[in-house]
């Protein structure tokens, strides 16, 4: 792989994998257009992205992150006392036991997941179009006012289907679960979060499954420079991301990133 070629992977990752237009997309766009087929190496490059982007969100979220380690000792000491009562938990403790709801959804993947990443360039573009049209509509919903004090394991259950749901390619998970969160109220600042958040365990996931097929395919040596630069440049602009979608969520505004996958959807559909 040419390191230019990794700089692109490393950009589309870092900037589509938490702006709410589909990583799985760009990516597989990116090899359709860019590459005609996949590198037969691409598949442990793709993992190597995703981990850059986790190491993204841990760092931009770090001050929320720590706490958890302790708040996962305490919900499980409780829980085999069997003294777990959502009610009585404090906001780390809440938090805990909201990103494992909204992850249980995750366990039903490997029954379909090879299946969805198989589908063909025009089905990934008319799902970019079907998530430009679920990005103009959450804009119409009204900003609500939930947080950790107030949110429900049962409104985390609805997000974490809806991340299910953007295992297909087109479908954003942070489009989809920052829109879910909206629409079950919450605060838009604790939306997206709890959206960040909750890509920790789901790629912590998907790679635990993906090792075996990681390890008997090693890096080639003329590749280990290419994907240190791409993973470099992935986490760079991940974090980027996340500041503008932050920003731009606080003002209910994801218009343009409607209008663009819808675009893109259309353009890919014409040319492909």
């Amino acid at each position: 792989m040419s390191i230019l070629s990794a700089i692109i992977y490393g950009i589309i990752q870092g900037a589509s994998e938490f702006l709410p237009i589909s990583s799985s997309a760009h990516l597989i766009i990116a090899q359709h257009f860019l590459g005609g087929n996949i590198e037969a190496d691409y598949f442990t490059f793709d993992i190597l992205l995703h981990l850059a982007t986790l190491l993204s969100v841990t760092v931009f979220y770090i001050k929320d992150i720590l706490p958890l380690f302790p708040a996962l000792v305490r919900v499980i000491g409780k829980l085999i006392r069997g003294k777990l009562r959502y009610r009585d938990c404090d906001g780390d403790e809440r938090l805990i036991v909201l990103l494992f709801v909204a992850s249980v959804p995750l366990l039903l993947v490997p029954f379909f997941g090879d299946k969805v990443e198989n589908i063909g360039i025009g089905a990934v573009a008319l799902l970019l179009i079907l998530n430009g049209i679920i990005l103009f509509l959450s804009d119409l919903i009204p900003k609500g006012s939930k947080d950790i004090s107030s949110v429900k394991p049962k409104n985390a259950l609805f997000v974490g289907l809806c991340q299910l749901a953007a295992v297909f390619p087109g479908l954003s998970r942070s489009g989809s679960t920052i829109s879910a969160g909206r629409l079950s109220r919450f605060d838009p600042h604790f939306a997206v979060k709890f959206s960040f958040l909750m890509s920790i365990p789901a790629v912590i996931g998907a790679n635990i499954f993906k090792l075996g097929d990681v390890l008997r395919t090693p890096v080639p040596k003329s590749d280990i420079l290419p994907y240190a630069i791409g993973m470099a440049f992935a986490a760079v602009v991940g974090i980027l991301s996340m500041k503008l979608i932050q920003a731009l969520t606080k003002k209910s505004s994801f218009k343009l990133f409607s209008i663009y996958c819808i675009a893109v959807g259309i353009t890919v559909l014409f040319f492909k």
